[in-house]
């Protein structure tokens, strides 16, 4: 008993100097974006806004958001609408290759976003096209569409399909059976697909370096070219903005999945 008892003591210590060792450059770099000096010193000689103001009057910056934000919301709602058309394909209907179209859509999350990357990149050399916007969207839309439809799918397979066929005996047709019974069942994963879609675009890097053009950089590789050239505080300040959008946004989409989820299912 006692050897278990200090085997779990060094279990607990060891996962808490990993939690350590995984929070604190984030705590760090969240801190540090209030440091009123122009170098990270510790402890720090008051609290200051100085390099968030600074960052607002960036002009680049601004810009490199605006991309990121019409990226990830155009990529969430293209990603959402194929998700939820494919969810519905593969739940409710038997058609040839199911299986394996739908294992060819969820591919994207087993090959790293460089392989990905690459062969987009190479795959529209060849067609001699040239890196666009259009590019960038649908890159991102094949790197979050696996999550939208494995959320999609998941709350689809608990939808008794008993609902949908009373809705068509009282006489509606396919479109009001979606409309009214599916799509209000399906809204909690809907909209927490389509969030979690955001949210991976707006953050991701790997892949984006490879299909991003001058013009249309995004705040992952504004923040990645920034640090290339120099090391300024305004890094801090808008990693600090990316931390407080990347966590928010998901557990938003928890709460609007808690909230929508009391529709009952059964």
């Amino acid at each position: 008993m006692q050897r278990a008892s200090i085997g779990w003591n060094l279990i607990r210590i060891y996962t808490f100097l990993v939690y350590v060792f995984l929070f604190a450059p984030i705590v760090v770099v969240v801190v540090l974006a209030f440091n009123p000096k122009q170098f990270g010193i510790f402890p720090m000689e008051g609290v200051s806004f100085r390099w968030f103001i600074k960052l607002a009057q960036n002009e680049s910056i601004i810009e490199a958001f605006q991309n990121s934000l019409i990226l990830g919301s155009l990529t969430a709602v293209i990603a959402t609408a194929i998700g939820i058309l494919a969810a519905l394909a593969f739940i409710r209907f038997e058609f040839p290759a199911k299986n394996t179209l739908n294992t060819l859509l969820l591919s994207p999350i087993m090959i790293p976003e460089v392989v990905l990357g690459v062969a987009l990149l190479l795959f529209l050399r060849w067609l001699q096209q040239p890196k666009s916007f259009a590019l960038l969207l649908i890159g991102h839309v094949v790197l979050t569409l696996p999550y939208v439809l494995l959320i999609v799918q998941a709350r689809l397979v608990g939808i008794k399909k008993e609902y949908e066929e009373a809705a068509k005996t009282l006489g509606a047709n396919n479109f009001q059976t979606f409309r009214d019974v599916t799509f209000p069942l399906l809204l909690p994963a809907i909209l927490a697909g389509a969030l979690f879609a955001f949210t991976i675009s707006f953050d991701d890097i790997t892949a984006t370096l490879f299909w991003a053009t001058a013009r249309n950089q995004t705040v992952p590789v504004k923040i990645f070219s920034m640090l290339r050239n120099s090391i300024s505080p305004e890094i801090n300040a808008l990693g600090a903005v990316m931390i407080v959008l990347t966590i928010a946004t998901p557990l938003f989409a928890g709460y609007l999945t808690r909230k929508f989820s009391t529709v009952k299912t059964k």
